[in-house]
């Protein structure tokens, strides 16, 4: 009996049931009926849902590739609330030189392929600092994929040197740069953004820095942050957001929900969701998000083993290696050492019953199985 024969005859409610089928048949959901699956459906019938779209946009493949982080510093002009990352609320702060972070590039093993360098809106820094790091590194490891700079710095650095979004993106893209990280999105209403990060970016330049990215030829991730004060309505409005643009630029590569942690932070009174609405979420993201090939669980900030059990729930990315060279979710208390190896991933991969493919950053397939 087919999947779809088994839900027609099950008892789940009638709204659900009508929504189910649709993904069944490959039929985009509406917003509402978005809302409807988080506050309605159950988790095993999210997980099945989710596994199909999984099932049909990539197979039974699990990416990841062999990366490490760079984190240029945590000075930051910004003060956010959910933050444990900043000199605000660290309780160390950096400053990285530009001979420091080449020298690290320099320094890395030759099975390398990505640098990820994403750090705090340093108040001294513009863009054509930030372009001279990415040549340096460029010059440096000439094949290694420079993934660099969230919207949110790329905005400040930009408007901070009198440089409009498609001159400073294509500045920088000409010293190098080869994608763009997701973070800074945080969630896509500015009424919540205004108590939870008022200084930071609006929704629209956060939008058009990536739309511009897009047209330049510059691929990029997208992230949430959810599991703070949102509701599920502003959740999918997110994704309406990003699922738009999607349709209009197809430069989203992977889309990256990242939950809110509360230690050592300004909202820690808010708590943190639990496991199984972590899980609903990557479900409901996979099925809603019908235009971005890639869903990431990104492991250090949810753990390996939570990150092996997300497989199931329409998840096919669980990003790189790191090799302990993060620090922004271990200060919020994600409590991992942020480093697997290649061989660990692979091994996480092949228990949940799935086929592991090392990718470059764009996932073309390096090696599987």
């Amino acid at each position: 009996m087919m999947i779809s024969d088994i839900i027609q005859a099950s008892a789940i409610n009638s709204h659900v049931k009508e929504i189910a089928l649709k993904v069944l048949g490959s039929i985009r959901i509406t917003p509402e009926e978005g809302v409807i699956l988080y506050r309605e459906a159950d988790t095993s019938l999210l997980a099945l849902l989710a596994d199909q779209v999984r099932k049909r946009i990539v197979g039974d493949y699990v990416f990841y590739n062999r990366n490490v982080h760079i984190e240029p510093t945590n000075i930051c002009v910004y003060d956010c609330k959910f933050c444990s990352y900043s000199h605000h609320q660290s309780k160390e702060s950096w400053e990285l030189s530009v001979d420091e972070m080449v020298n690290t590039v320099v320094k890395l093993g030759d099975d390398i392929t990505e640098v990820h360098i994403v750090g705090a809106v340093h108040p001294g820094r513009d863009i054509y600092y930030y372009a001279d790091l990415i040549k340096r590194v460029h010059e440096a490891r000439p094949m290694l994929h420079i993934k660099a700079y969230t919207a949110i710095e790329i905005e400040y650095m930009a408007q901070r040197s009198g440089l409009s979004f498609t001159q400073g993106l294509q500045l920088l893209k000409d010293a190098g740069l080869n994608s763009l990280p997701g973070g800074g999105a945080e969630i896509f209403d500015d009424a919540i953004r205004e108590k939870i990060c008022g200084k930071k970016s609006s929704t629209e330049a956060w939008i058009e820095i990536h739309e511009t990215a897009h047209k330049l030829g510059i691929p990029t991730n997208a992230t949430i942050l959810y599991g703070h004060i949102e509701q599920f309505e502003h959740r999918i409005h997110h994704m309406e957001l990003l699922r738009q643009l999607q349709d209009r630029t197809g430069g989203f590569n992977a889309y990256i929900p990242l939950k809110f942690k509360s230690q050592n932070n300004e909202m820690s009174y808010v708590g943190e969701v639990s496991l199984i609405e972590d899980l609903r979420n990557f479900a409901v993201s996979r099925i809603y998000l019908d235009n971005i090939a890639h869903l990431k669980a990104y492991w250090p900030m949810i753990g390996k083993e939570m990150a092996a059990l997300s497989l199931a729930f329409g998840v096919d990315d669980l990003d790189g290696t790191i090799n302990d060279s993060t620090k922004i979710y271990s200060l919020a208390g994600a409590g991992e050492n942020p480093s697997l190896s290649s061989e660990e991933l692979r091994q996480l991969i092949l228990k949940a019953g799935r086929i592991p493919a090392e990718r470059d950053s764009v996932y073309n397939i390096i090696s599987e199985g």
